[in-house]
């Protein structure tokens, strides 16, 4: 990985200056051929692309640590800090200091993921000494005035209220939960109604002090750390309690009620790191399995087949030291259980049998092409460049990568199907139970004047 900005060994900086707008012009090789590796005398590394067509520079950089280094008991910390990053620094305060952003059009952007914090500046050429000031004050002498804490903190928490009510936020934040226990990767980036409240100003300079200053201490998930999402038998994600472990191929159920408009069924298990040589033969099958909408197995056989979901998603999530796949639909409360089965029998039949050789170089073609289509701005450019960074992957990986999608065999594949799903799933359920669903919602009670 290439990490710099502050401290050569702490952050991954990619770089796309003057990109045009789009690159339907450009082939990936010669994309590829245009990515330098730039080293500043002051030791900054950076992945550099440059086109004259445009006058855009478009910066994407990550510091190792991200929301894992959030205090145990106050989820939410790294998060609250990249909210505050642009609200004064130095010695402009927050009024002037996104005043100076607004008169050159410089947009800063900064975000909290389990293992990176990540930023994000945007300027036009002429005015990048003015952006990267501005950036370099952010991040070294945040104010974190009281008046501007607490607006954001409000904005915060309403966002975490308003979850409270979506059924999908709710499915998946409860399986990272069950999957991960008390260790930092079950925890939401985002923090918590009970946590958000009680983080300080000190506990906020105390994190750029240990993450975007210092770097020590780190807190990632760790395989050994991550106690059962790294087990093979998914039947221990279930946990304690309500958990059944009766599904087609093991697995485990939780079910955790609200009274919400929808259920939302979230679903998963141990996946494939992305360090490991056979990432990619996963990734291609789990796109014939859950990807690209109407094209994948799951959207295929659960919603156009048999009308149970309203919704299918299903992706691979990998962190620095742990991975999984997990999948999100929503359908009716009477339904749940119709839906539940319904998706365990296709990733079964997928694990005992394999991908077909049709469905594996349809994948592989849909794969390579997409690529274009997910690299056509510097924006993305910029981030596609910090992601194989964060990846540890090489320089040259946005020219070798239809290639090794390409190397993915049908035995591959099936190798991949076994190891991904062939012990099961761990499902939550979350929303109305069935039986509450079927009864008509109680009249309300008359108003006293």
């Amino acid at each position: 990985m290439t990490r710099s900005f502050l401290c050569t060994r702490r952050i991954a900086l990619s770089v796309a200056a003057g990109l045009a707008l789009s690159l339907a012009a450009i082939s990936l090789a010669q994309a590829a051929a245009k990515i330098q590796h730039l080293i500043s005398p002051g030791g900054i590394q950076a992945w550099f692309v440059q086109d004259a067509v445009v006058p855009l520079i478009a910066v994407e950089y990550s510091f190792a640590g991200g929301a894992a280094q959030d205090p145990a008991d106050k989820p939410g910390v790294a998060s609250l800090v990249a909210a505050l990053l642009d609200e004064g620094s130095g010695d402009l305060d927050s009024k002037t200091f996104h005043e100076r952003l607004e008169r050159r059009a410089i947009e800063l952007s900064f975000s909290a993921g389990r293992d990176t914090f990540r930023g994000s500046p945007r300027m036009l050429r002429d005015n990048k000494d003015e952006a990267f000031d501005l950036l370099r004050m952010a991040l070294t002498s945040p104010h974190f005035h009281p008046a501007d804490v607490e607006r954001i903190r409000l904005q915060v928490t309403a966002g975490l209220r308003h979850d409270t009510t979506n059924p999908s936020a709710l499915a998946n934040r409860k399986f990272l939960e069950i999957a991960f226990g008390d260790h930092p990767c079950g925890h939401q980036a985002s923090g918590t109604l009970d946590s958000v409240p009680t983080i300080t100003v000190a506990d906020m300079n105390d994190y750029v002090g240990r993450v975007l200053a210092e770097d020590r201490g780190r807190r990632r998930c760790r395989r050994g750390n991550a106690r059962q999402i790294a087990r093979p038998d998914v039947r221990q994600l279930a946990g304690k309690g309500d958990a059944d472990a009766g599904g087609r191929c093991g697995g485990g159920q939780a079910a955790d009620a609200h009274v919400l408009p929808q259920t939302v069924i979230a679903f998963g298990g141990p996946s494939v790191k992305r360090s490991d040589p056979n990432f990619m033969a996963a990734y291609v099958v789990n796109h014939i399995l859950g990807g690209s909408g109407p094209s994948s197995r799951l959207y295929r056989e659960v919603r156009e087949k048999r009308g149970l979901a309203y919704s299918m998603f299903e992706s691979l999530l990998w962190m620095e030291h742990s991975a999984v796949f997990i999948g999100n639909t929503g359908t009716r409360a009477d339904r749940a259980g119709d839906t539940i089965d319904a998706v365990e029998k296709e990733v079964c039949r997928i694990a005992e049998e394999g991908p077909t050789q049709k469905e594996l170089e349809e994948a592989k073609s849909y794969l390579k092409g997409s690529q274009m289509l997910a690299l056509d701005a510097s924006s993305k450019l910029a981030q596609g460049l910090l992601q194989y960074q964060e990846d540890k992957l090489p320089i040259d990986y946005i020219e070798r990568r239809n290639a090794i999608i390409e190397a993915v065999t049908l035995d591959d594949a099936k190798q991949a199907t076994r190891r991904l799903w062939g012990q099961g799933l761990l499902t939550v359920v979350v929303g109305r139970a069935p039986q509450a669903a079927a009864q008509p919602a109680a009249a309300p009670a008359p108003r006293s004047n």
